[in-house]
């Protein structure tokens, strides 16, 4: 008989052992914001519930989908007020140039969150952590 006890089981440190399947989630539900402004939130909520308990893969993953809601949104109401200051102003012609501006901050958030999403998922599916996850652009 062996009086060794049984290993307790560590938390995951390999590559392979974390689960992927919630971040995937929060990415997908982020990439289906487009279609119901709620899943935009629920990814959020995902994220949050689940980065300080996760490996660290995932929590960098985690780290870095909660980035991309703030930058996202934090942008985009910049974009909006621009836009709306602009629309208020168009009628004296001097709110043109604010509309153009808002509109393609607003525009460009949407490429900025899709290609966020998308490196994420590629990094996330290669097993690996995000390398930057705490950056501001890509």
């Amino acid at each position: 008989m062996s009086d060794a006890a049984p290993a307790a089981s560590a938390p995951p440190t390999d590559r392979a052992d974390e689960d992927k399947v919630l971040p995937i989630v929060v990415y997908a539900l982020y990439l289906l914001g487009f279609t119901n402004g709620l899943t935009f939130l629920a990814g959020l909520i995902v994220a949050y519930l689940n980065r300080e308990t996760a490996g660290p893969i995932n929590a960098s993953h985690y780290t870095f989908a909660i980035r991309t809601f703030w930058l996202s949104i934090w942008w985009f109401l910049i974009g909006l007020a621009l836009f709306l200051v602009g629309l208020a102003l168009a009628v004296l012609l001097i709110g043109i140039p604010m509309l153009v501006v808002g509109g393609t901050i607003m525009g460009a958030i949407g490429v900025f969150l899709v290609v966020r999403c998308i490196m994420g998922l590629v990094y996330l599916l290669k097993g690996e952590a995000y390398p930057r996850p705490r950056t501001w652009l890509v």
